[in-house]
């Protein structure tokens, strides 16, 4: 798999989320793939967060915490979304359905 290096490093080098009171990191990580204000992700093939939906952000994150969305990459947003409480999601959600 193409991809295979690239998750290794990710899951090598991208903490996972420390805890609930940790937001300004947990924006910061998404930042590290999405890019700023979730604007300018590394990849084409990473999605840009900003201006997405609230309602689908929430969706997405908690079907990745889940484990239900497969595919792609999805084995890093597994890993990072199954740290994140339900405010987590709202939180993150709300900001990147709002940043432009």
């Amino acid at each position: 798999m193409k991809y295979r290096k690239l998750v290794m490093s990710l899951l090598l080098t991208v903490p996972v989320f420390a805890s609930a009171a940790d937001a300004p990191a947990k924006e910061a990580i998404c930042r590290a793939c999405h890019g700023v204000n979730g604007a300018k992700p590394i990849m084409d093939s990473y999605p840009k967060l900003n201006g997405q939906s609230k309602g689908y952000l929430i969706s997405a994150l908690k079907a990745y915490r889940a484990g239900e969305r497969k595919g792609g990459l999805s084995v890093v947003m597994t890993g990072q979304a199954g740290a994140l409480s339900d405010a987590d999601i709202e939180s993150l959600s709300a900001f990147y359905a709002s940043a432009q």
